[in-house]
């Protein structure tokens, strides 16, 4: 989430607000401090070929619960540039201006503009694009086939599928961040708690218990949550130990991916567990 100015923060904002690490479908991206992006894991398609971006302020990677994958990088200036899979025209944002987030799906990239409205490329067969009309969005957020934007009164907008009711998400409030997955749907409260709409085969929505929250990440069928302690909890599919955080500690971001989950520790080190078929959670040297 793009960190906001005290006069336009309407509600209490998580205390690591920009996208500095992002696990895609198979790959990892990571920000470093002097505006240079690093990534490892599957490049079928040049989602890892980030070694020449500069300026860069926020990382996104496109996952989905199947499929291939792209890489979205936000640069100072407001512009955005992109990398990996275009069948869909993902990667297509050259001529987007004045963006101050990001954020990347499966087959679509949105962006945020300084004004709060937000613009999509990629596939729209089931409206996940189809944001255009959307107002005062603070950050948005991208699953497989439906958006989440959080608007600046702690409400939730939603474009595309809601076949598992992982768009169900209009009585939410107090809501200062989202996140969206394959088919379900997670929103972290001002209070440090967390409600979750959707499909839940595997558990994924099973965060009704998470106290003291201040970051949520949402893969294709798992949930991650960073605690103010700096430990991490989580909740949904486990079959390539994408669940296994419980060792973790002074971490200060988070991402989920497909199968895999990232974390940033205060030392600028990061931590991986998960799907390591195409080296996504070889992050030691990063």
């Amino acid at each position: 989430m793009d960190r906001l100015s005290s006069e336009e923060q309407p509600l209490q904002m998580k205390r690591w607000p920009k996208k500095t690490i992002a696990a895609g479908y198979r790959h990892t991206v990571a920000l470093h401090s002097d505006g240079t992006v690093t990534a490892v894991g599957d490049n079928k398609y040049g989602q890892c070929q980030v070694n020449g971006w500069r300026d860069i302020t926020a990382v996104a990677a496109g996952t989905g619960h199947i499929g291939n994958s792209h890489t979205v990088g936000l640069q100072k200036n407001g512009k955005v540039v992109a990398v990996g899979w275009n069948k869909y025209q993902q990667c297509d944002v050259n001529d987007w201006l004045d963006i101050k987030a990001i954020a990347a799906g499966w087959r679509r990239t949105l962006g945020l503009k300084k004004d709060g409205t937000v613009v999509a490329v990629g596939q729209n067969n089931e409206g996940q694009c189809d944001v255009s009309d959307w107002r005062e969005i603070v950050s948005v957020s991208a699953g497989d086939w439906h958006t989440l934007g959080l608007q600046s009164d702690g409400t939730v907008a939603v474009a595309g599928n809601n076949r598992y009711g992982q768009g169900n998400v209009k009585d939410w409030r107090d809501i200062v961040e989202t996140g969206a997955g394959y088919l379900h749907s997670v929103g972290l409260r001002s209070d440090g708690t967390v409600v979750a709409t959707g499909l839940n085969k595997d558990g994924q929505r099973d965060v009704d218990g998470w106290r003291d929250v201040v970051e949520i990440a949402v893969g294709s069928n798992h949930t991650i949550g960073l605690k103010a302690d700096g430990t991490v909890v989580s909740a949904g599919r486990n079959t390539e130990g994408q669940c296994e955080t419980s060792s973790w500690h002074n971490i200060v971001a988070i991402s989920a991916g497909s199968a895999h989950t990232i974390g940033l520790k205060a030392d600028g080190s990061m931590v991986a567990v998960g799907r390591n078929d195409e080296g996504q959670c070889e992050v030691s040297g990063i």
